[in-house]
């Protein structure tokens, strides 16, 4: 297990720290793997230690090996917030201590994020606090995204999906939106597409109101095993912005690699359930 000591590290720096043995680890220097991209903490930001390679676990996840949560914190750009400009998503995640772990944005086109809004098709990268990417999830452009319209993902072109893959070893796992009524349901697949999970939206009456919304995560028996579950922030932030927060819940021993399908499939409910929000609320101003 990781220790207790936290680290707050300034960027360019490679703290240490000791593992029960005595052994020191010395954090790798960080690498750029996308070029023009720098990815900044937040002053005083603190750092979840990185832990030693582990084998069979994709390189730059070994970070999930010891997690149970993981807290998915959107950030807002101010001209978002004054204006309908819909601008790439952005998100801190972080452990449940609060220390950062990985930085996530968005890739997609400017004419597809103002014109299909959050139906629109990306590339969300994932990288670690060495700027190095560890994560890759893709989806589509769809012609209809989510709310409650769940019965048109059983029309082919409707259907959403997302891929989400590593560099180091390629397909991770999916996610396959799967025909609902009045919510939106979702198929987690590992990397030969078996069937692993299951998650069921609250209905679309559910999604409204000053309260958490809960996605519960079960298995093909029904046995809940975990939630992805969207914040709520507050009247203020829930009526003037977008900038979610998630928390993702899954048992500790659980594959790392289904850790990052479940990942994935929290960006996919953040644009099609709650980006739409956003995109509805702005059109009406």
């Amino acid at each position: 297990m990781l220790p207790n000591q936290v680290i707050s590290q300034q960027p360019g720096y490679a703290p240490q720290y000791a593992n029960p043995g005595g052994q020191q680890f010395q954090m790798q220097p960080p690498i750029t793997t996308q070029p023009g991209v720098m990815v900044q903490p937040a002053p005083g930001s603190v750092w979840m230690p990185l832990p030693p390679s582990i084998q069979g676990v994709p390189t730059g996840l070994e970070y999930l090996t010891y997690l149970d949560t993981i807290m998915v914190h959107q950030i807002k750009e101010l001209i978002e917030i004054i204006t309908d400009w819909e601008t790439k998503n952005k998100y801190v995640l972080k452990n449940a201590n609060g220390e950062q772990c990985y930085y996530a944005f968005e890739e997609s086109g400017c004419c597809e994020r103002q014109c299909c809004g959050p139906n629109r098709g990306f590339v969300m990268h994932v990288v670690d606090n060495f700027k190095r990417e560890v994560l890759t999830i893709k989806r589509e452009f769809k012609c209809w995204g989510g709310g409650c319209c769940g019965m048109l993902a059983c029309i082919g072109c409707c259907q959403q999906e997302c891929v989400v893959e590593t560099p180091s070893m390629g397909v991770m796992g999916s996610i396959r939106q799967r025909c609902g009524f009045m919510a939106s349901n979702f198929d987690i697949l590992d990397h030969d597409g078996n069937l692993i999970f299951q998650i069921d939206g609250p209905c679309c009456c559910a999604l409204i109101g000053c309260s958490d919304k809960e996605f519960p995560i079960k298995t093909s028996s029904g046995q809940v095993v975990g939630a992805i579950t969207k914040k709520w922030g507050g009247c203020f932030r829930e009526a003037f912005t977008d900038a979610d927060t998630f928390s993702v819940n899954f048992p500790g021993d659980l594959d790392v690699k289904l850790k990052a399908v479940l990942l994935g499939a929290t960006f996919l409910i953040d644009f099609m359930e709650f980006e739409q929000k956003s995109q509805n609320r702005n059109n009406s101003v």
